[in-house]
């Protein structure tokens, strides 16, 4: 295989299968995409939407067909010169019965030959829990549950006792259970008295302790993924583990049915750095020469970029998944001066004056001390204990470490440091140091705090002289090396959670001056990106990372590609939005509001334009009530994950039904159709369309109006994000359905079905030369989405050397409006391609019901683009098929580039 030149994500699951995925590899072959970039394969729970909660590594599953499936997948791709790029999950595993490994730690405890595979805290603070693990998954107290019976021993065939709990079970330890008794299940039957003393006692002989599940937080003794008590880590950096985790990766790769290799959540591993260079050193070693550059293994790794951090030399793969290029194409495409009157508009609407920075802070803070509260005593533990190694008896106490490290984890900037045992160095030492400032404006010097800040610091910093390779639990037997090594291992897989939980799972839901900047990846205090800094971020990747990926979609996303290039216009029309919130805003006023309320509805109004679908109908009711129900079920998640008035943990329904029914009023229905709807969709119930509803009610011919106002504005964002996407320096990834206008929400919003037959029929139906201009007269329907995409697939599956290995050169543009204009060329040899788009043209372009996404010329005026032709070229666009003459002595003219499309990619005619 060469250089893959465009991949295409699918999420695998019962309903689309291995099998489902091959019938699509005509459609996307056609549409020039050079791999299948598949979500897990192994073996999941039963009935598993994503793959992420994997029973076992070592098969495909079943339920996607198997590995004939898979073979029979990839003999369909090699035939087209195609191939896979597989998503494997090395950091956890499900909690789940079918989980052998899992099943066998519950029934043997530390003797299990798995005991060491989960990171599992055989010691921890709690003695009463020394030996065993803890088993957060009952629905109320455990006492509760004893005396209501939900707790029974019964027999589980084949001779064999288990434990049954609520709907789940668990295994009864060998030695721990008279079998030979006469009556066994009514010795321990929890109907009486005895049987539950019985029944009890057997349960503290296990090696597990069933408790709530809201105990977890402050309780659990194993690492999590994230917070799901679902998911357990695995301690992969140990080789037996390595080895079986990846053994079906590995071999797939071997025999040539996968290609690459994409990593899950790698910032949730001890040791990543260590990890991708093992891993590339174990896919050479299985297929050497591999599709990467230069002939190595393609290996990306899902991770998250905070402003300004890169991928440094350390790290042993081809790049990431994409997250940092969504955030770079989104934020130069929206207006910095637009960005600022809005975070003054949200204040006004919020009465609060905290910038975004600060919202995060608090929300760390919560997640410390609400959600984190084991892992962070876990870590003060191991760091007081690293620093009793040289303190004065009393010098420190615990609770002193603690105060320093919640300020120090609360101003932590990016999602980890990767000193993974050794000297902090470069940009970790800057990372630590950084945060150690910022933590000492927040901690009182006056108490002595700041002497134990820098003794922190000082101690996550450097390795004392004489270091052994021990691990281990940090005790004054041990060495002060693996002391030290264990509380980085534990400040290490502390923050990427913390991170992420705190900011896309929190902030998002609170922080709303601009939800398309509340995005995976992005810092919603980072409204927008200048042109020369969007350059400079090309070029580096062209640099350092040229097969990186490149996504502007994902599986999860908070909001679709397009409803997000849509939203970016609000930056551009600030009036017109404020305009409209101050009509939304008088509309209604809700008893007792607060601003947490004035908060949600103005992102929920936002929501609602960004997601409102182009061909919805005032009066189609069914459709509007399928509309109403997606935003409700955002809404939903939205107000839990904000915990303010709702939660997870303490969902609030009255208030939810409350917002719900507001979503329906707004949407035209009466009070009592909203109050039922709202009922029948808390219950999952698919209710039908109300006779009842009014196309004139409420606020809904206003939102319709204001989306179609701009609506061809966000099309034109939308074009020219497609063309970047698929111009710059890396491998454009294209999530699932998004080659036609994706204006989806978050999860499981965004995991719809897609429809590959209405693809599959516009494709056919539009010629590979097709007249573009005349498909932009019907570009509701997507079709020239989709085809300014096969457009350039066409043009990389022609050329692929211009686009993997070419440089990437910026190009000067002048006159009027030349900070409107993106510009850039890739050369290779003397092949050339020019790129250019539009940003920022709200203004220019016309709104309302038939208007189209187009720039009028004379907004250019005397714009051009110096392309500095040695001895003048003709160049033809290849989507117009429009010839321009580029010389050194004249610019391209931008007003006779955009005349037909808001785009263009020139090549030599």
């Amino acid at each position: 295989m060469s250089i893959p030149r465009a991949t295409v994500r699918l999420q695998l699951h019962a309903g689309f299968t291995l099998e489902d995925a091959r019938r699509q590899i005509p459609y996307y072959a056609n549409m020039g995409a050079s791999h299948l970039y598949l979500s897990p394969i192994s073996c999941a729970v039963p009935g598993s939407l994503h793959g992420y909660d994997v029973i076992d590594p070592g098969r495909v599953n079943p339920q996607l067909g198997g590995e004939p499936a898979l073979r029979a997948l990839s003999q369909a791709l090699r035939a087209r010169s195609m191939g896979i790029l597989l998503d494997i999950v090395p950091n956890h595993m499900a909690t789940h019965p079918c989980n052998a490994w899992w099943w066998d730690v519950l029934a043997r405890g530390e003797q299990s030959r798995y005991a060491h595979f989960f990171d599992i805290d055989w010691r921890p603070a709690d003695r009463t829990l020394h030996g065993k693990v803890l088993a957060p998954f009952l629905a109320a107290d455990y006492a509760a549950c004893l005396q209501a019976g939900e707790l029974r021993l019964v027999h589980g065939g084949q001779g064999g006792y288990l434990i049954q709990a609520g709907g789940a079970r668990f295994p009864v330890a060998e030695g721990t259970l008279d079998c030979e008794a006469a009556d066994v299940l009514a010795e321990h039957d929890p109907a009486s008295l005895t049987g539950r003393r019985r029944l009890h006692d057997l349960l503290e002989r296990q090696h597990y302790r069933l408790c709530n599940w809201r105990r977890a937080a402050d309780s659990i003794n194993w690492r999590r993924f994230f917070e799901i008590s679902g998911l357990i880590g695995l301690r992969v950096e140990e080789p037996e583990v390595f080895d079986a985790v990846h053994e079906l990766p590995l071999r797939l790769y071997g025999e040539g049915m996968v290609d690459g290799l994409r990593i899950d959540h790698v910032d949730g591993l001890a040791r990543p750095l260590a990890y991708c260079e093992r891993l590339r050193e174990a896919m050479h070693e299985r297929r050497p020469g591999g599709v990467g550059v230069q002939g190595r293994p393609w290996l990306v790794v899902e991770k998250i970029l905070a402003v300004q951090e890169v991928l440094d030399e350390r790290w042993q793969v081809d790049g990431t998944t994409g997250y940092d290029f969504m955030d770079q194409v989104a934020a130069v495409l929206h207006d910095p001066q637009g960005g600022v009157q809005l975070v003054e508009a949200w204040r006004r609407v919020t009465g609060c004056d905290d910038a975004a920075a600060d919202y995060l802070r608090e929300a760390r803070k919560l997640m410390l001390r609400r959600h984190f509260v084991a892992e962070r005593n876990a870590l003060v533990r191991s760091v007081y204990g690293l620093l009793r190694l040289r303190a004065q008896p009393g010098e420190w106490t615990l609770k002193a470490v603690d105060r320093v490290l919640e300020a120090y984890l609360a101003c932590f900037p990016v999602y980890r440091s990767y000193i993974e045992g050794a000297t902090a160095r470069g940009p970790d030492r800057a990372i630590i140091e950084g945060a150690a400032a910022e933590a000492r404006i927040y901690l009182d010097p006056a108490s002595g705090m700041h002497r134990l800040l820098d003794l922190i610091t000082a101690r996550l910093l450097d390795v004392s002289p004489g270091a052994n390779e021990a691990d281990g639990q940090c005790t004054h037997r041990l060495d002060e090396a693996a002391c030290r090594r264990e509380a980085v291992r534990r400040f290490e897989q502390l923050t990427p959670p913390l991170a992420a939980k705190s900011l896309e799972d929190t902030v998002f839901y609170r922080y709303g001056p601009l939800l398309s900047r509340n995005e995976v990846g992005s810092d919603p205090s980072v409204l927008a990106e200048s042109i020369g800094e969007f350059h400079a971020r090309n070029a580096r990747r062209a640099a350092r990372h040229p097969c990186s990926l490149l996504a502007t979609a994902s599986h999860d996303h908070k909001r679709g590609e397009d409803a997000r290039a849509r939203l970016a216009v609000l930056s551009e029309r600030v009036g017109d939005w404020r305009r409209a919130c101050a009509e939304w805003g008088a509309w209604r006023n809700m008893p007792g509001d607060t601003p947490s309320r004035s908060a949600e509805r103005y992102m929920l109004w936002q929501a609602l334009v960004g997601a409102w679908p182009l061909d919805l109908r005032l009066d189609d009711a069914e459709a509007l009530a399928g509309f109403a129900g997606r935003i409700v079920q955002w809404q939903r998640k939205a107000l839990r994950e904000a915990k303010i008035n709702s939660s997870w943990f303490e969902p609030n329904l009255e208030y939810e039904r409350d917002c719900a029914r507001y979503v329906h009023e707004l949407l035209g229905w009466s009070p009592a159709q909203a109050r039922l709807l709202a009922e029948a969709l808390e219950s999952g119930r698919l209710a039908e369309a109300p006779g009842a509803h009014d196309p004139a009610g409420g606020l809904l011919r206003s939102f319709h109006d204001f989306v179609q106002g701009i609506a061809p504005a966000g099309a034109v964002n939308s074009l020219a994000q497609a063309v970047l996407h698929l111009t710059s320096p890396g491998v454009p990834d294209l999530y699932q359905g998004t080659d036609w206008w994706d204006f989806s929400l978050v999860d499981p919003d965004n995991r719809r079905p897609v429809d590959y037959e209405g693809r599959r029929q516009a494709l056919a139906a539009t010629e590979a030369d097709a007249d573009m201009a005349a498909l932009l007269q019907t570009w509701r329907d997507g079709r020239i989405k989709q085809a300014v995409i096969r457009r350039v697939l066409a043009l990389r599956t022609h050329d692929p050397g211009v686009f993997a290995q070419g440089a990437y050169l910026p190009l000067a543009t002048t006159g009027r409006r030349h900070d409107r204009v993106i510009a850039y060329m890739r050369r290779l040899e003397g092949r050339e391609v020019v790129v250019a788009v539009p940003r920022l043209c709200a203004h220019a372009v016309k709104g309302g019901a038939d208007a189209l996404p187009r720039i009028d010329m004379t907004y250019w005026d005397d714009t051009g683009i110096m392309v500095s032709a040695p001895g003048g070229r003709d160049m033809k666009d290849i989507f117009t098929g429009k010839v321009h003459y580029a010389s050194r002595d004249a610019d391209l003219p931008v007003g006779s580039l955009f005349a037909d499309l808001p785009c263009a990619v020139l090549v030599a005619a």
